[in-house]
């Protein structure tokens, strides 16, 4: 009885372990460019604002041309940054800047607009406790305002 116990207890500790790694990793599009855009104007409007806010602000880091996608206003709701373009520019503006800018490459897998709200779904990296790196969704939705992006969320916490 004890030996049928030890065993199941060693089985079931094989089967989570094995269950822990088996996650699907979460991947982007082979053609993360193609996402954004839509049938409807005003959609693939709103889908460029978001798409030049992911490649030429944060992929390749140009903040000196943030007027150009956000507003003077542009509300954040990520705790670690202050509302404001001058704020927003500040905060990501000391990053070095990627010399060719041609196509997004971050892992996007899905851009959804609906009114003036725009989110972008994509792929991030993480390690757990004991090391082991692994993907999960990460997203940001901008709200579209005059073809700017005037306020953001994202699943930011705050950085200690």
């Amino acid at each position: 009885m004890r030996m049928r116990f030890t065993l199941s207890a060693l089985a079931l500790t094989l089967l989570a372990g094995v269950s822990a790694r088996a996650q699907e990793p979460v991947k982007g599009a082979a053609d993360p460019d193609s996402l954004f855009h839509d049938k409807n104007k005003k959609l693939d409007a709103e889908k460029q604002v978001a798409y030049h806010i992911e490649k030429d602000l944060l992929q390749c880091n140009h903040w000196d041309e943030a007027g150009k996608w956000l507003t003077e206003a542009y509300h954040q709701h990520n705790p670690n940054v202050t509302s404001g373009l001058a704020p927003v520019m500040k905060y990501f503006g000391n990053r070095k800047q990627t010399a060719t800018c041609d196509k997004l490459t971050s892992p996007v897998f899905a851009v959804v607009a609906d009114g003036d709200l725009v989110t972008v779904l994509s792929a991030r990296t993480y390690k757990d406790r004991q090391g082991q790196e692994y993907t999960s969704t990460w997203f940001d939705t901008w709200r579209i305002k005059d073809g700017k992006a005037d306020e953001h969320w994202d699943a930011a916490t705050k950085q200690q």
